[in-house]
């Protein structure tokens, strides 16, 4: 049955896709939710758009050259706040009004808005997963500390997380994520040294932005899930497996102690764990399409080449070690993204940033907030040194 209230959602990065997917969400579910707040990094014309449908309190534009056009854009509309810059979107994410933040914003930049907000007791819905990479012990405990809920987004952690729903006593074995294998599986070293941005994103499977469309090429987008998962899940570094399923059905699963697995299953379309994030612990109404057997008549599922895709290793490494290492390989890997979608770095060079920056950035075992602030900020450093080379 609807709640007495619809839940107020402050989205930040509205104007992405898994952003503009959720307002899809929150338009068909008008009685169950409303906006409090939109944030879009410099799409200041679609941020207008959005605000002038959904009407929220507050807007906060993070390119700061462009808050005079929003502004007056919104002029008409008083009872939105209009707001811009780093400071106003963590500020914003914490604000009273609000039930839940929609973590929507693409890499580093999510880590202190979400940070605000769990400090501020607000629920979690997590489509950043740089957040719990750079930052997972700290965010975590604080999580814990503030007892707010914490819902992934993620295809791959929905279905992790929907499969441990009433399994609170038993204890998971081994959970294993699935990857599409992105456009070039199966593809030689040879042949990725000559790939072009273009392809790269072309996914075969999923409708996502520039930079988790290339990380979903290189592994680093299941590398980067793999140290998510351990955050989420309170796992080990031996409790997690990755296997390639093409099909992108299955979206993950959990095997438990007495050897049996339960996998979550669907079309690839984000709008389904965004409204399972969203509307939990209920199961809300959709029309979207449904699976069916008889259109996917086999299900593979294969290794994924370590060799080939250096990335998901390094990214293993990255967790094992742990400390600061996860943070020194996001911020390598995102400033190495910037210079392939650039043309400035081959396909191949991404993961020889990553691991570069890996060997030459200061381990710290046991990092504040500030450390990895900084450690953010030297890393893209090297990496940038490392690009130019």
């Amino acid at each position: 049955m609807p709640s007495a209230s619809p839940k107020r959602v402050t989205l930040l990065g509205s104007t992405g896709s898994i952003g503009t997917q959720a307002l899809d969400v929150i338009r068909s579910h008008a009685d169950r939710f409303t906006v409090t707040a939109l944030s879009a990094h410099s799409n200041a014309d679609l941020l207008v758009q959005q605000a002038r449908e959904f009407r929220p309190a507050a807007v906060v534009i993070g390119d700061e050259s462009k808050y005079a056009a929003v502004r007056q854009a919104l002029a008409q509309q008083p009872e939105t706040e209009v707001l811009a810059g780093a400071a106003a979107l963590a500020d914003v994410a914490g604000r009273e009004d609000t039930d839940v933040v929609l973590t929507a914003m693409v890499g580093y930049a999510g880590l202190l808005p979400t940070v605000r907000a769990i400090r501020a007791g607000k629920a979690i819905a997590l489509a950043n997963k740089e957040t719990l990479v750079v930052a997972g012990q700290l965010i975590t405990e604080l999580v814990k500390q503030h007892g707010v809920g914490l819902y992934p987004v993620d295809s791959e952690h929905s279905a992790i997380f929907q499969c441990l729903v009433g399994e609170e006593r038993n204890p998971i074995e081994k959970i294993i994520l699935t990857a599409s294998g992105g456009p070039f599986r199966g593809r030689t070293m040879e042949e990725l040294a000559q790939v072009t941005k273009a392809q790269a994103l072309k996914h075969p499977n999923w409708d996502m932005g520039a930079k988790i469309t290339i990380d979903s090429a290189s592994l680093m987008n299941k590398g980067l899930e793999v140290i998510e998962a351990k955050w989420l899940f309170n796992l080990t570094d031996d409790q997690i497996d990755v296997v390639v399923h093409p099909q992108s059905i299955i979206h993950s699963l959990v095997q438990f102690q007495d050897g049996s697995l339960k996998a979550q299953m669907g079309l690839p379309d984000m709008k389904l764990p965004i409204q399972y994030a969203l509307g939990y612990p209920e199961r809300l109404p959709s029309d979207f399409p449904r699976f069916s057997f008889l259109d996917y008549p086999q299900l593979t599922f294969e290794q994924p080449d370590r060799t080939t895709f250096r990335n998901l290793p390094l990214a293993f490494e990255a967790m094992r070690r742990g400390g600061n290492a996860p943070c020194v390989l996001n911020a390598a890997n995102e400033i190495a993204v910037a210079a392939f979608l650039r043309d400035q770095v081959g396909f191949l060079q991404m993961p020889d940033i990553v691991e570069e920056c890996l060997a030459r950035v200061s381990y710290l075992a046991e990092p504040s907030l500030d450390d990895y602030v900084y450690t953010d900020q030297e890393t893209r450093r090297v990496a940038l040194e490392l690009v130019k080379i």
